[in-house]
């Protein structure tokens, strides 16, 4: 088992979810970059819990602290090393899960794959807690990467059947994957975040949970970034979200919809501009073909799963006894993952990225 990632920049994340604490460590960042802290403290609160209503009441402060690779704020060139405390974790709302798995948690699954010893608390480390490490590395490239003129941003973009607006394939700005950071609800549409919400609470009024898609674009990347085949950009991108629990698909620009298009409707035709550049007059491709860049905005969906973790009565097993039970969850839990997630596929986008421009 791995838990390193990437070529030229290289991370590595640790700890579970009730340990003591978690951290990471990013290699290959040049010295002498200013990092702006109160921006990446900033960053990590969209993804802590307990923010608002509609989120996990577990209180977490997620600030890391660095133990190497940073002197008064700049890189130095070594690799840099945190650790986040995990300060607030009930472990007794799990003490059944040794004979019971929860139903769509990884507790089985990681059992049959590791053993009985494995620490399924909390999720372990299949917790959506290790993704605060993930934000501390993508907070720090997302500011690198921004260095360079490439931004970022990403927003919930439906939630059961309510649906936001959506980015535009061939005009995203920089200021539209920017202006959400602020928000207090990550919709570009405000009262569809409000609908949003209500939808959410109802949902769990109801001791449910509730799937989401996310769409994140990203403008500023040059054309000719990228490789063929596995190393591409949607394969990095792809193969990297995948590692965020709960993404279930992705779709990049006109997505499974061209299922339904002739190529005479799909083809991004190019023309010259008045200065010699190349543009295009649609960008359903989303801004990469054969893994590379063609300097047109980014623009992915992903698909989130509902949280497993609900309060309704559910069929699972008795690995000891060999019977048919069922199992009532406990805990703190978040009513849509996908709240939270928005951040966190920002950050991944980011590590995916960096790999290829730093």
């Amino acid at each position: 088992m791995t838990w390193i990632l990437g070529n030229r920049i290289k991370i590595n994340i640790f700890g579970e979810s009730h340990g003591p604490a978690i951290g990471g460590v990013v290699e290959g960042l040049a010295s002498g970059i200013k990092i702006d802290m109160e921006e990446l403290e900033a960053f990590l609160d969209r993804r802590a819990p307990g923010k608002t209503k509609l989120t996990s009441p577990r209180k977490e402060e997620d600030r890391p602290v660095f133990h190497s690779g940073l002197l008064d704020g700049y890189t130095i060139g070594t690799p840099i090393a945190f650790t986040i405390k995990n300060s607030d974790h009930r472990s007794s709302d799990y003490s059944d899960l040794a004979k019971s798995p929860r139903p769509s948690h990884a507790d089985l699954t990681a059992r049959l794959r590791f053993g009985d010893g494995v620490d399924m608390r909390g999720g372990g480390n299949f917790s959506g807690r290790l993704t605060a490490p993930i934000c501390v590395i993508g907070g720090i490239l997302i500011q690198l990467l921004r260095y360079k003129g490439i931004s970022i941003g990403a927003h919930l973009y439906k939630v059961g059947p309510i649906i936001d607006a959506n980015y535009n394939l061939l005009d995203l700005s920089y200021d539209d994957t920017e202006k959400l950071k602020n928000a207090d609800f990550p919709t570009i549409d405000q009262e569809v975040g409000r609908r949003m919400q209500d939808y959410i609470n109802e949902v769990r009024s109801n001791k449910d949970s509730i799937g989401a898609i996310i769409e994140c674009g990203v403008v500023g990347l040059k054309a000719g970034y990228g490789n063929p085949m596995f190393e591409g950009i949607e394969s990095s991108i792809s193969k990297n979200l995948f590692s965020i629990p709960g993404v279930k698909g992705i779709e990049f620009g006109q997505g499974f919809g061209v299922a339904d298009m002739l190529g005479s409707d799909h083809n991004d035709g190019m023309y010259y501009k008045d200065d010699g550049s190349i543009g295009y007059y649609s960008n359903n491709s989303a801004g990469i073909i054969g893994g590379i860049s063609t300097g047109m905005p980014i623009v992915f969906r992903l698909a989130v799963k509902p949280t497993p973790s609900i309060g309704i009565k559910q069929k699972t097993i008795d690995l000891l006894t060999k019977k048919n039970v069922t199992i009532e969850i406990k805990g703190r839990h978040d009513p849509c993952i996908g709240i939270r997630m928005v951040p966190v596929v920002e950050a991944m986008t980011a590590i995916s990225l960096a790999d290829f421009v730093l």
